[in-house]
């Protein structure tokens, strides 16, 4: 199976900035798209970004601009850089990845614990 683990998260001023890192592990064949969701108190969890493996990216319109997501695939590395932090971009953020664990296994979604963001106005 793959663990994802996420770091970075924390609290953080208006127009601050935080680096979110997502470390996989496990039994890995190949990993597809990596991508980074969220999911506030009371709200649906939603796509933030996401990158294939060849590096394209896609960003939710909120958040186009300000976030930028990269990965380094010799480490099975996500990260998303988060610039001009605004409230609502407070939430629990997730990490994913689509993944083989072996040359025959379907491709499967996986999903990390999540990390708290808060920012304070």
């Amino acid at each position: 199976q793959v663990q994802l683990v996420e770091s970075g998260g924390g609290l953080v001023q208006a127009g601050g900035s935080l680096r979110l890192s997502c470390a996989a592990s496990g039994i890995i064949f190949s990993i597809n798209s990596m991508g980074w969701y969220r999911q506030a108190p009371g709200k649906q969890r939603e796509l933030v970004a996401g990158i294939t493996r060849s590096g394209n990216t896609d960003y939710s319109d909120s958040v186009k601009g300000r976030f930028t997501i990269s990965r380094d695939n010799a480490k099975n590395m996500v990260y998303l850089q988060m610039n001009s932090l605004k409230p609502e971009d407070a939430a629990v953020y997730y990490c994913q990845c689509n993944a083989r664990i072996l040359i025959i296994s379907p491709r499967n979604d996986y999903w990390g614990q999540g990390t708290q963001v808060t920012v304070s106005s």
